[in-house]
Formats: structure tokens, sequence, C-alpha cells
């Protein structure tokens, strides 16, 4: 299975470096340009699997970025990134072609799980293995059934792999009791609800180590994992 390889374009080079990085960390191949114009020049030699694009940028900004590469028939798939939140802002990027529109500031879980969505959405199935959920110091990988805790093995039982995923697919969101009882372990009854509780403290356990205490309980609704 081959590796994804994802062109970043931003005038930033501090969101160019974090996004680079977690994208390395996540098991991508990032690559990056400082505008439209250095995207375009790259790109007549190059080809990626997606392009993370701002918006705001001098010279030739997102918008004609992906304007020009449909106008010349390129169909690679294109996330913008921007800090202009108007719904014409977002509907303008998407009717020139834009798979999907993130605003600034985002989280880079969620920004992974949208780069997660689109390549599942466009590449072929054989050619993209599941790529690593990360949230802090921890990083999953469905197809391998592994975890790792600042690179190092973590041994977890299928139940506790099923609810870490859980968990970590939704990374700074409340997951409810009822949600994890359901798509876990396939209850629909809160009277079961201790279940997750005790395998919820198994998980602390293992992962709560090195001063990571990520895993939240959010009283009488349900969990959470932050990145600490």
């Amino acid at each position: 299975m081959s590796t994804a390889r994802i062109l970043v374009v931003d005038d930033e080079p501090g969101v160019r470096d974090m996004i680079c990085d977690t994208l390395r960390l996540s098991g991508y191949e990032p690559f990056e340009a400082t505008d439209g114009f250095a995207a375009l020049k790259w790109l007549r030699d190059n080809k990626v699997d997606l392009i993370i694009t701002d918006i705001n940028m001098p010279n030739l900004d997102g918008y004609e970025l992906l304007e020009r590469l449909r106008g010349n028939k390129d169909k690679t798939p294109a996330l913008m990134l921007t800090a202009r939140g108007e719904r014409a802002d977002v509907t303008r990027g998407l009717r020139l072609g834009a798979d999907d529109y993130v605003t600034k500031p985002f989280g880079l879980e969620e920004l992974m799980l949208r780069i997660a969505a689109i390549l599942r959405r466009t590449m072929p199935a054989d050619d993209i293995e599941a790529q690593d959920l990360v949230c802090g110091p921890i990083a999953l990988n469905e197809d391998r059934h592994t975890v790792t805790m600042n690179g190092k093995p973590v041994d977890l039982s299928p139940t506790e792999f099923k609810l870490l995923y859980e968990l970590m697919a939704r990374a700074g969101k409340v997951v409810t009791k009822a949600t994890l009882l359901d798509v876990v372990w396939g209850m629909a009854f809160a009277a079961n609800a201790t279940v997750v509780d005790t395998y919820i403290s198994y998980l602390r356990k293992k992962l709560h180590s090195e001063g990571f205490e990520g895993i939240k309980t959010v009283r009488g609704i349900g969990f959470q994992i932050v990145a600490e």
C-alpha cells in the first residue's frame, strides 16, 4: 500500500511546519509551497493525492490556485484552510471544486480526520492504508491494529482497542456512555454503563504515563480524549 502524498500551500512558515510535522507523524508524505504560484510550478512536475491550501496568500491566493488547477482539468482533491468563516467564502471554495473547508483556528485532530475522510473517498481502496489517529503522544493504526505511546508499543485487548479508537476518532469531543455502549459493546441499555467506566480505567492504567492524562471524564455525560 502506498503512502498518501500531500502538498501544503501556505505563506506562513509556522503553519506549514505544524501541518507537515503532523502529517509525517500520521504516516503521510508531505510537501510544501509558499503560495499559489510556487504550488503551480511544483505541480507541473509532481503529483500528489491531496492539496491543502490556505486562501489568504500573496501573489496567487487559494481560490485562484484552485481555479487554475480545475481549469487545467487537474482534479487533485483539495482542502482549503482560511481564517474566513463567511458562508459566501465557503460556497465559493466548494463551487470551485474544493473537497472540504476548515476554518482557522482549527484542531489538528479534526484536520487529520478531514484529510483521512477525503483520501478514503478519492484514493482506490487498495492504494491506501488507514492512517494513524494521533492524539498527544498516542498513535493508533486501525489496519495494523497497533497503538503506540511516545513511539513505544502498548498492548491492548480487542475491547480496549475498540474503545480507544472510538475516543480518538472523535478526539476533543465528548462521547456519551450510550454511544460507547452501542458502538463498542452493541448494548443499548444505560444499565450496563458501568462496563464503560471499567474499561476507561483499564485504558488510563495503560496510557496515563509520562505526564499524559488525556482521557477525561465529563460527569453525567461521557468521556473524551484530548492532547495535553
